[in-house]
């Protein structure tokens, strides 16, 4: 039989999410997919699969893409979807970047087996990397792999490209942390710091909206801990490096990871290795598996002592974290700067310890370097027009993008108007830049400045509040073609932000249940309303 040929066909256009490797391996498994139905073909859009093949993950065409929603609600949302979009459905949907990617490309990189790392999706957790490795179990053999060479030899894994220096976590750089100042007054119930690092000597240069990605390092005297359960001695080389300074910097000591608890389950018997694989497979024998980080694993199963070098094996590796920017570089030159929550508390008469929170807040010493990359917003920016008015919500922490945003509309002097959403526990302790904020108002830079505080009265008020408060100008300034922001918890307060914009709409609108939910649709689609949640 005469074989005819054809030149290899582009399916997958250079606009899609995947380098060139990648792209041309799509369009040949697209192509052996359909074999001679290919011919004469046309080229992909993004997320686009023809009729037989998979369809990849997109993010504007995921009705589980919503951070507040269940994973299990999400992954029956996507039962019936490709095998892509079931692993974009198991992220986290917050789209942060901490994992290097966004949630869709994320998942289309685990197809494609150009990312072989499940644990990256940092807000999912467990859950995620647990839901991510079922699937990858389920399909990963029959999924993106590439074919073997045609005489059965594995092709050889490529090395993963490093990104421009200072722009991506597998290619950071270092930057000298200069300052710490704590921005909560006494009374306040929370430690919350306002952290500077120079930028000088860094390639970084970064846009309001965008978050700075660190590299922190465990507490020592969690490390020391660790060590002395396991009974082994600090300076032992492992891997060519001491295991207390691999404890400190590469693994993460926060919840215990599944491959910890199977490791301890060879090592013991009886009740307590039942109760081991029990937790290694996601179940919670005591009701205590939220709260077990890896020396809590330690401490539960006592007779159960790994080798140093096998129990490192076990761990996951310690995570970047990212902050949101709430600097201006055109009015912070060479600088940039974070609004943190130093997170402590006791569970068991143990003091837990939120690792680059309490390495920020208390244990870098200024003028030593930390290392940091810049993770460029997705989706998260002024509007381009100055004149277009700006409505910011952000309590607590979440002010911190929108301080960057404020010194940025008076550096450039900005005509549209600004109004700010505020809000937190206590108004004496907890009015995070109180003299910036009103000199901002004096100067005509912030036009509304509305404040809420959850624990000055005998009712608790929150942003939402003084939004349905507000509603009628607020109404206003959305019909003037406001832009409109929300930073803060995405399980919560963001869905809360969400339903008093359709309140709003519903009652200084006039619209209906469905009208007010396809208003709020209508400015997300838009770009007009824009999230950054954790």
């Amino acid at each position: 039989m005469t074989q005819h040929v054809s030149p290899p066909l582009v399916l997958i256009p250079e606009t899609a999410p995947f380098n060139e490797d990648q792209r041309a391996w799509l369009s040949g498994y697209f192509a052996a997919l359909l074999g001679p139905a290919v011919e004469g073909a046309t080229a992909l859009a993004p997320g686009e699969g023809p009729a037989t093949g998979p369809k990849l993950a997109d993010n504007d065409d995921a009705p589980w893409h919503d951070p507040s929603m269940p994973l299990n609600d999400r992954m029956d949302l996507a039962k019936d979807k490709s095998e892509p979009q079931k692993l974009m459905a198991a992220m986290a949907q917050q789209d942060c970047g901490q994992c290097g990617y966004n949630c869709a490309d994320y998942a289309n990189a685990i197809f494609l087996k150009s990312e072989e790392r499940l644990n990256l999706c940092q807000p999912g957790g467990k859950e995620t990397m647990r839901m991510l490795k079922k699937l990858d179990e389920e399909f990963g053999a029959s999924g993106g792999a590439a074919p073997a060479k045609a005489d059965g030899a594995e092709a050889p894994k490529k090395e993963i490209a490093l990104g421009p220096l200072g722009y991506c976590r597998e290619n950071p750089v270092y930057a000298t942390f200069l300052s710490r100042l704590r921005l909560n007054d006494p009374g306040g119930e929370k430690e919350t710091w306002h952290i500077e690092i120079d930028l000088k000597d860094t390639p970084i240069e970064y846009a309001v909206g965008d978050s700075l990605g660190l590299f922190p390092a465990n507490a020592p005297a969690l490390v020391d801990a660790v060590i002395a359960e396991l009974g082994s001695r600090p300076e032992r080389i492992i891997g060519g490096r001491t295991l207390r300074d691999a404890l400190l910097t590469d693994y993460s000591l926060g919840a215990a990871p599944d491959n910890l608890y199977q490791l301890l389950s060879l090592l013991t018997s009886g009740e307590a290795r039942r109760k081991a694989q029990a937790l290694s497979a996601g179940e919670d024998p005591d009701g205590d598996a939220q709260y077990l980080d890896v020396l809590g694993a330690l401490h539960k199963f006592p007779g159960a002592r790994p080798d140093a070098e096998v129990f490192l094996e076990a761990l996951d590796e310690l995570q970047p974290r990212l902050y949101s920017i709430s600097s201006s570089p055109k009015m912070d030159v060479g600088k940039v700067s974070l609004t943190v929550d130093a997170v402590r508390y006791n569970h068991r008469s143990r003091l837990r310890l939120g690792v680059a929170s309490t390495h920020l807040g208390e244990r870098l010493p200024e003028q030593t370097k930390v290392k940091i990359y810049l993770q460029k917003a997705h989706g998260f920016a002024l509007p381009e027009d100055l004149s277009k008015d700006v409505i910011m919500c952000g309590p607590g922490t979440g002010i911190a993008p929108f301080r960057a945003f404020l010194r940025e509309r008076a550096a450039t002097k900005a005509p549209g108007r600004n109004w700010l959403f505020y809000g937190h526990q206590r108004q004496a302790s907890d009015f995070f830049y109180k003299d910036e904020l009103n000199g901002l108002k004096d100067a005509r830079v912030l036009n509304r400045l509305s404040l809420a505080w959850s624990r000055d009265g005998k009712e608790k008020t929150y942003v939402q509040d003084r939004m349905r408060e507000n509603g009628a100008e607020l109404w206003k300034w959305l019909e003037g073609g406001a832009h409109f922001y929300v930073c803060g918890d995405a399980k919560r307060m963001a869905k809360d932000v969400e339903r008093a914009i359709i309140d709003v709409a519903a009652q200084y609108g006039a619209k209906n249940p469905d009208e007010a939910v396809a208003y709020l649709a209508a400015l997300k689609k838009a770009g007009r309303y824009q999230a950054d949640v954790y």
